[in-house]
């Protein structure tokens, strides 16, 4: 009779959970395990940050990557959720960054407005969000992440020090001072 791994068992965590081996040679298992433990809350944050689509396809290209570094990964530096988040985020900014070029190749447009009926409903809600965004384009991109990877990803300041392979105080320190500013109205 043979016995069942805990990973074979239901999809059950694998031993070490927190910090798996993924170097083994049958990883699809453990990753598979990952993908379903950890994809819904990295979609959420990265929806927050980019959008439905956007992130859809970053949450794949996270596991995608994880499983082509695995062999960077290291139990001892990072549990495994700070890992997939660096990687999450590090993919966010690589799409930010070409969207925005694409956006300044396109600025020379002339926007076509053709909801022009639902935009008076809309005017409070985007000046909110133009506020929000604003704030946060005013953030360096360190100081934005550390700041949406613990309000909007749910991490603690040592999981945003591993995923992004900073020093804890050095989180800290951006927390404190991005709360700061914020109260001051998001003034550099």
């Amino acid at each position: 009779m043979s016995t069942l791994t805990d990973t074979e068992a239901g999809g059950q965590p694998p031993p070490g959970r927190d910090r798996p081996d993924l170097s083994g040679p049958d990883p699809g298992r453990v990753f598979g395990w990952l993908f379903d433990t950890h994809a819904a809350a990295l979609r959420h944050y990265l929806v927050r940050r980019v959008g439905e689509t956007a992130a859809d396809d970053l949450v794949s290209e996270t596991f995608v990557v994880a499983l082509h570094q695995r062999h960077r990964y290291d139990p001892q530096r990072a549990a495994v959720r700070s890992w997939l988040y660096g990687i999450a985020t590090n993919l966010m900014r690589r799409h930010v960054r070409d969207e925005t070029r694409q956006l300044k190749a396109h600025s020379a447009e002339t926007p076509v407005d053709g909801h022009a009926n639902r935009v008076a409903e809309r005017v409070d809600a985007q000046a909110a969000a133009q506020r929000l965004a604003g704030a946060l384009t005013k953030l360096s991109p360190g100081d934005r992440d550390v700041l949406l990877l613990i309000s909007w990803a749910g991490l603690d300041t040592t999981e945003v020090a591993e995923a992004l392979d900073i020093p804890a105080g050095t989180v800290r320190s951006r927390l404190h001072r991005v709360r700061k500013q914020l109260r001051k109205g998001g003034e550099a």
